[in-house]
């Protein structure tokens, strides 16, 4: 068995045709045409397949089948199937009903339960689950969820922009789902590149915004062309240019069409285009490459395309708010370190920040003093518990005050002054926690910088 099992594995998630094909001839003689027609197996690897049944195999002629003795021993190879149909579709309802509720501005459109349950089935029927490694990027339809009941063995992550989101996941999966924090425009969280079987995506429709997680997908795949990236995308009929542009960005980024499944989703709005989105299996070329990362990517609220995000004049006024000599970054990214000069402030313009930018950046950012404009609405700052809850986060590295109505009545300044002895983990948010001290064992494979909001204060001394 080990020669099938190491034939198997080559093909990584893509067994299921050839355990098809063990199920063909388990069943009794059949033409090694047919065979191939039937499970849809390249000859190649149907040739292969067989060599590695070794004396197993019966030949007469054209025809092939599994010694009958030996059938019983190869009944573990043969399509596996899972636990689905109305008991999964309770469960997906019921999660559904319970997620937190879609933010516009980062173009959430609920997907109905039976959408979710059929994208759980149609993977799982699909690819080899079993020990596979699949990344969403974005979950708020909680598909990692419908996943995992079916198929406990797999390794989930879900990487979000949305605290909630990670933190219902998280909790609701008992663990179970690995949860990151990532916005996709700054980059994956380093445990997440180059990790990935299969990758799945709901991402916003724009070409803007289906490029850049259509990118971030490669980058996330361990083999790019053995992996697949599955991305949901919808378009109006009454504007196929748009379908075209957006097609068009996909084959740019080194992608090809494996299968577009027509109305495959179905959502709880998105009636511009019908409710209903198609289903992309991509699968990536050699030449599939990054791509240049553009801000605005949704089509709703600050960082939509249309939007312009110039906020030059208040940045003027934060600048006096500094009240010391300021270096200005022309848009907020964590990805690496950013630190400052002694008695030089650091000045950011947060005034697209979604809700995550501002602890972030906080988190990244080593200096002196760090002034941040940010709008007077921002999560963080809304009211005295949400204010308690950053400052209990990010205390004992900086003392922070919170102006609101400044520099107008829709925004806010952020001055943060670095405190005497800051909490090692919060002034090294990039190391990789495993090299820090007193830090719990399942946070070791990860830096600060990723984690979920939720699992922050584990960190903390």
């Amino acid at each position: 068995m080990s020669s099938l099992n190491e034939v198997l594995r080559s093909h990584g998630v893509h067994q299921r045709p050839l355990r098809t094909a063990i199920a063909l001839l388990a069943d009794g003689w059949i033409r090694f045409d047919e065979l191939i027609r039937r499970a849809a197996v390249p000859r190649r690897s149907v040739e292969e397949l067989l060599e590695s049944l070794g004396s197993d195999l019966e030949r007469d002629g054209n025809s092939l089948r599994l010694q009958p003795s030996a059938v019983s021993s190869y009944a573990e190879f043969g399509p596996r199937t899972g636990k689905n149909g109305p008991e999964l579709l309770a469960k997906v309802s019921a999660l559904i009903e319970h997620v937190p509720p879609p933010l516009p501005a980062l173009d959430h459109v609920q997907a109905t339960a039976e959408t979710v349950v059929r994208r759980a089935e149609w993977l799982d029927a699909q690819y080899e689950l079993g020990g596979a490694r699949l990344v969403f990027l974005g979950d708020h339809d909680l598909t990692s969820l419908a996943v995992h009941a079916l198929r406990p063995d797999a390794e989930l992550t879900v990487v979000d922009l949305d605290e909630r989101v990670l933190a219902y996941v998280d909790e609701r999966s008992g663990g179970a789902v690995r949860t990151l924090h990532a916005d996709l425009r700054i980059g994956l969280p380093h445990a997440v590149l180059g990790s990935a079987d299969l990758v799945f995506s709901d991402p916003p429709y724009t070409p803007e915004g289906m490029g850049l997680f259509a990118a971030r997908g490669i980058e996330a795949l361990a083999e790019p062309p053995l992996g697949r990236l599955l991305l949901a995308y919808g378009y109006s009929p009454r504007h196929p240019a748009l379908g075209a542009q957006v097609q068009q960005e996909l084959m740019r980024l080194g992608l090809t069409f494996e299968a577009i499944l027509p109305d495959f989703h179905s959502y709880h709005g998105a009636q511009a285009i019908g409710a209903a989105a198609d289903l992309y299996v991509c699968q990536p070329t050699a030449r599939a490459r990054k791509q240049e990362v553009k801000q605005g990517i949704y089509t709703h609220g600050p960082q939509s395309v249309e939007s312009s995000g110039s906020s030059a004049a208040l940045m003027d006024r934060v600048r006096e708010i500094a009240d010391r000599p300021v270096v200005e970054t022309p848009r907020p990214d964590w990805s690496k370190p950013i630190n400052g000069k002694p008695d030089v402030a650091l000045a950011f313009d947060l005034t697209g920040d979604p809700g995550p930018w501002l602890l972030r950046l906080l988190l990244a950012t080593n200096a002196s003093r760090v002034a941040i404009l940010v709008p007077n609405s921002h999560p963080d700052l809304v009211n005295a518990e949400a204010q308690a809850a950053l400052l209990d986060l990010i205390g004992s590295k900086y003392q922070l005050k919170l102006l609101r109505s400044l520099p107008d009545n829709k925004h806010a300044v952020v001055v943060a002054d670095a405190v005497d002895s800051p909490a090692l983990p919060l002034t090294r948010a990039h190391a990789r926690l495993g090299n820090l001290p007193n830090i719990p064992t399942p946070l070791h494979p990860y830096r600060l910088i990723d984690l979920p909001r939720h699992h922050l204060p584990q960190t903390l001394p």
